[in-house]
């Protein structure tokens, strides 16, 4: 037994060793946690040993499944009886040829770790390996999962394989559904710059679904970033194919080693959380050949000093995309601003046009009516459609029913049809039903009577008004027309109307707001009714209950961006669509029907919301 020296100074000294030879080659094999990417490294041999096809095979013999890998590449290295050298590869675990040939100068080679075979334990039971010496003859290394020892034996063929043949068989349970496609999407991008540099043809055939498949290198979606600042360090350059598309979770920027894919999303590390990395508009890789890696998974990296210059160096990178990210955001939301306020506008114009027009007296959608329009008629099927000649008139149509909301164009000769004259009076209207007035200005108000069909009635009525509650004056008390003159103290006055026709007595009533003043436009008149639909903006107020609010001077409905029903709301476009939509129904109903009881105007807003969703898209 050998002791340790002892120093007086510097305590006890000595080197490191492997315990348990076994125990450290079982937790090599079994670190590596993703069979696809054991898959890979297979292929990733094939490639080192300059093949120019390889082929993938999945499939089913007497009930088990396997994979097969075959290649045409310079197959196993032989020693010097000319048989391939299957021992030097089963006993130098950790200790890969390929390591010494990347420091003879050797380029474009992966794998330095001579760990790669072993990942077959996280794919399948048994891994066997075939492959040709220099007398023609073929041989064959089995090893098992679990177990220390392999066995090499000759295998009869007619004519000897070239390359390698790499086969494990059966494979564990969970990788059954390991599906040629699946295979396929992952060397496509796991392998993308291998198999673009070094132009080999990766085929995958699936006997178990019967289909075959070409591995191209993947093809990212967007625009092509050509102002990429070039990234060069002591250690080498850093190579970028970034790409701008349109946002999407799914989109990422992938880590690259020499050709070989890392990282899927470089996000995953600390140091490249956050945006631009993460904001979804990208689409690409990153390359820096430098970088150390973990050695028995691959996809992790080593947070060494190449590490840390590898991230010195990527931060003009992250300046350039962080100002297209802004630049993008600003556009989509810009985008995203006009597409929900054109959504809205619509969704309300066709709205109010559906809705009595004497009860909304808001916005100035009816004065953008096309024609003069009178109530439509919802005809059935009939053998006499409504015709239009060739000037755009009415030529025929057919009988049917007349319904609210429903309006065509009135005809040439300027005539009613016989279903539009009107029935007996069955209600009746104050046409604006709620308006603002300034004080001691006047209001015309019209009185409207309507048959069961909504269709107006205008003969054998008679009209009174009176005031009911509040100030102000009217200039007569009978007729279908009168004008309201406005106190000199703002508040609240409510009309009475009542319309007799014969027997039949119906009784309505309007609610008159006088304000200190309205806002003038331009030309002298109200603001009021003469801008249209209005517009939006935002206004973060964090902490603030109110959600919106209607500015009459600017005619915007300023909507609480920091409200956190906002911010709920805008985490998907359409729910923010209802969102807003909902907000201006909320105004409309509170500036059209002001003074209304709180039950009067939550069924204002559900009659108005309901129209307005109804046509929102």
């Amino acid at each position: 037994m050998i002791k340790p020296k002892l120093s007086k100074d510097k305590g006890q000294s000595g080197r490191l060793r492997i315990g348990d030879d076994w125990n450290a080659i079982t937790i090599i094999a079994l670190s590596q946690n993703n069979p696809l990417k054991a898959i890979a490294e297979f292929v990733e041999n094939s490639i080192d040993a300059h093949a120019k096809h390889v082929t993938i095979i999945r499939g089913r013999e007497k009930g088990r499944y396997y994979l097969k890998i075959v290649d045409d590449g310079d197959g196993i290295p032989c020693d010097d009886m000319g048989q391939p050298d299957f021992k030097y590869v089963a006993t130098h675990i950790c200790d890969s040829i390929k390591r010494r040939l990347k420091e003879g100068g050797a380029q474009h080679i992966q794998g330095e770790f001579g760990i790669g075979l072993l990942s077959f334990w996280t794919v399948g039971q048994r891994l066997t390996v075939i492959s040709s010496g220099k007398d023609g003859k073929a041989w064959q290394m089995m090893m098992d999962k679990g177990k220390s020892g392999y066995t090499v034996t000759s295998r009869p063929h007619l004519v000897a394989p070239p390359g390698t043949q790499l086969v494990i068989a059966p494979l564990l349970e969970g990788n059954r559904m390991l599906t040629g496609e699946k295979i396929q999407r992952y060397l496509a991008s796991e392998l993308r710059d291998r198999i673009r540099s070094s132009g080999v043809r990766i085929k995958v055939a699936d006997r178990v679904t019967r289909a075959e498949m070409i591995v191209e290198p993947r093809r990212y979606e967007g625009q092509l970033i050509h102002n990429i600042p070039t990234i060069t360090t002591s250690a080498g350059d850093v190579y970028m194919e970034l790409y701008l598309a349109e946002r999407n979770p799914e989109n990422s920027i992938s880590l690259f080693r020499a050709g070989t894919r890392v990282l899927p999303v470089v996000g995953v590390l600390d140091e490249f959380q956050g945006d631009p990395w993460g904001s979804g508009y990208f689409q690409g890789i990153i390359d820096a050949p430098f970088l150390n890696l973990t050695p028995g998974t691959r996809d992790g990296i080593i947070r060494d000093e190449a590490f840390a210059e590898f991230c010195r160096a990527v931060e003009p990178l992250k300046l350039l995309l962080s100002v297209l990210v802004d630049a993008q955001s600003k556009a989509e939301e810009e985008r995203v601003s006009k597409n929900i306020l054109r959504s809205v506008q619509k969704a309300f114009r066709e709205a109010i046009l559906a809705l009595p027009r004497e009860e909304y007296d808001w916005f100035d959608v009816h004065g953008h009516e096309r024609g003069n329009l009178v109530p439509r008629i919802t005809a059935p099927e009939s053998d006499a459609p409504a015709l239009l000649d060739q000037e755009g008139g009415i030529g025929s149509v057919s009988t049917g029913t007349a319904q609210e909301g429903d309006y065509v164009l009135e005809s040439r000769d300027g005539q009613k049809q016989f279903f539009e004259f009107s029935g007996p009076l069955f209600s009746c209207r104050i046409q604006p039903a709620s308006a603002l007035v300034a004080v001691d200005q006047e209001k015309t108000l019209c009185a409207i009577g309507q048959d069961r069909r909504k269709r107006r009635v205008e003969e054998g009525l008679s009209f009174f008004w009176e005031i009911v509650e509040g100030a102000g004056a009217l200039n007569k008390h009978d007729g279908e027309m009168v004008v309201f003159k406005a106190p000199q103290e703002p508040g609240i006055t409510r009309l009475q109307l009542r319309v007799v026709q014969g027997d039949i007595v119906c009784d309505t009533r309007s609610m008159i707001t006088v304000v200190a003043e309205l806002m003038k436009s331009a030309k002298g008149n109200p603001q009021i009714n003469s801008k249209g639909l209005p517009s939006y903006t935002l206004e973060s107020v964090p902490g603030q209950v109110w959600r919106s609010r209607y500015d009459q001077k600017r005619n915007i409905v300023i909507i609480n961006a920091g409200h956190r029903d906002f911010i709920y709301a805008a985490g998907q476009n359409v729910r923010k669509l209802r969102y807003i939509c909902r907000l201006f129904s909320k105004e409309l109903v509170l500036h059209n029907f002001m003074g209304m009881s709180a039950d009067q105007l939550l069924e204002r807003l559900i009659e108005l919301s309901l129209y307005t969703e109804e046509n929102l898209k």
